[in-house]
């Protein structure tokens, strides 16, 4: 064998060499470690990495317990279990060093203080008005010629576009556009908007066309100033006083555009009967605003994880009114949970569920876990998730974790979910890190 073949067949020996020990579960288990650690204050976070090594662990504050001991150093065994444990908020950093000198991680520890919540499950009717008038639609007037035009799309207008003010005064009822459009034709003078495109404002006039056919003056806009519907109550923060739902943002029904809320209530509602999901077909709770209904919160926010607002005590009907610890994104895990839900008039139930999917998110985003309805009451009653069933809080290991978001349309029985922290920095009950203090779209 020459030098040329003995340096290929060694360089593929190293090759194997380096694959098995990047597959060996140590070395996954070494390059795991993370960087940060997350927790709230007086919560014991264990880590389990099992790696057949001592190290020395250097914390620079006696805040933090390490196995119990609030000692700035000492030595630990990586192949057990090791729990770190804060009594007080703030941020601190973990020095390790492998067999007591070599540097291994600097790990960063960030303590917030203590978060408990009411989980929800309640069916809630929601009526909200939007900031501003919405088009939804064109439609062609027939003029005093005969001639079919449309006063909007020569104004530019859009679907989704919310017009802000008309002659500089702010406007969100339809009936008194109309009252404008009439005095406007009357006297032959456009009218002014302002209006919103996305985050952009803009300015465009338009002058109302005679409707020949309904003798009345049009603007060749279909529009809408609100919006109704029902959904679930996700968690409800006493010691705030805000409340979180749905799971997902309200968008008009015609041109799926986000709703900007200008203002709105959530009531309590009745569950009155179940559309089962087939597949291909999504099911959805049928639901009615309780009679002279006592408005349980107003509407402030509507994101991309739900509506938020304010909201003066917890609901009748709750499953447990007693308040529990919240996961953060990366405590969630794949296996069995609980969801909250109604099926059946105003009373929560408790159905068994599995997280069968769970995606690593270190920004806000939708779609943080995939769920498995697997509790055959549910299945029997409902064909898996419904409309209606979006904002469902989700309990895993005594904490609550995330909300039911979508059905898989092919599939009802599973279905997607978000994670609660993203709910709760919307909701303004959870501080967004510096690294993720992002705009969600």
């Amino acid at each position: 064998m020459n030098a040329n073949q003995r340096k290929r067949w060694l360089g593929l020996l190293l090759v194997i060499i380096v694959c098995m020990l990047g597959l060996s579960s140590p070395i996954q288990h070494f390059a795991a470690f993370p960087n940060e650690i997350r927790l709230f204050s007086g919560q014991l976070k264990q880590l389990d990495y099992g790696m057949p090594v001592h190290a020395q662990v250097t914390v620079d504050s006696q805040t933090l317990r390490v196995n119990g001991s609030t000692d700035r150093s000492l030595s630990i065994n990586l192949n057990k279990p090791l729990s770190i444990e804060s009594s007080q908020s703030g941020k601190t950093t973990m020095k390790l060093k492998l067999f007591g000198k070599i540097p291994f991680k600097t790990v960063r520890v960030n303590v917030v203080p203590d978060l408990r919540v009411i989980p929800g499950g309640q069916t809630i009717g929601v009526k909200v008005k939007s900031a501003g008038i919405m088009v939804v639609g064109h439609h062609q007037v027939v003029d005093a010629k005969g001639t079919k035009v449309s006063p909007g799309e020569q104004a530019k207008l859009q679907l989704g576009d919310l017009i802000v003010r008309i002659n500089g005064k702010y406007v969100n009822e339809v009936h008194k556009v109309a009252e404008m459009a009439e005095v406007a034709g009357d006297t032959k003078q456009p009218l002014h908007l302002t209006v919103k495109r996305g985050s952009r404002l803009f300015e465009t006039k338009l002058l109302p066309v005679f409707d020949s056919e309904d003798r009345a003056w049009r603007l060749g806009l279909y529009i809408r100033d609100s919006a109704a519907g029902v959904g679930t109550l996700t968690f409800y923060a006493p010691d705030q006083g805000v409340y979180g739902a749905l799971g997902h943002v309200i968008t008009d029904m015609d041109t799926q555009t986000p709703i900007e809320v200008g203002e709105g209530q959530i009531l309590q509602s009745n569950v009155t009967s179940i559309n089962k999901s087939q597949n291909g077909e999504p099911g959805e709770k049928r639901a009615q605003f309780v009679k002279e209904s006592k408005v349980l919160g107003n509407i402030e926010r509507n994101t991309s994880f739900g509506i938020f607002g304010k909201m003066k005590e917890l609901p009748s009907h709750s499953y447990n009114d007693q308040s529990v610890p919240v996961a953060f994104a990366e405590e969630v895990k794949e296996g069995p949970a609980q969801l909250l839900t109604v099926v059946n008039g105003q009373k929560v139930e408790r159905f068994n569920v599995e997280i069968v999917h769970v995606t690593k998110q270190q920004s806000p985003a939708t779609k943080g876990m995939v769920i498995k309805i697997t509790d055959r009451r549910l299945l029997e009653q409902t064909g898996g998730i419904v409309q209606g069933m979006s904002g469902s809080p989700i309990i895993q290991d005594g904490k609550l974790i995330g909300a039911v978001t979508h059905v898989f349309v092919n599939d009802p029985t599973s279905g997607y979910g978000c994670f609660i922290e993203w709910m709760l920095q919307d909701a303004g009950v959870l501080l967004k890190p510096a690294s993720l203090n992002l705009k969600v779209a």
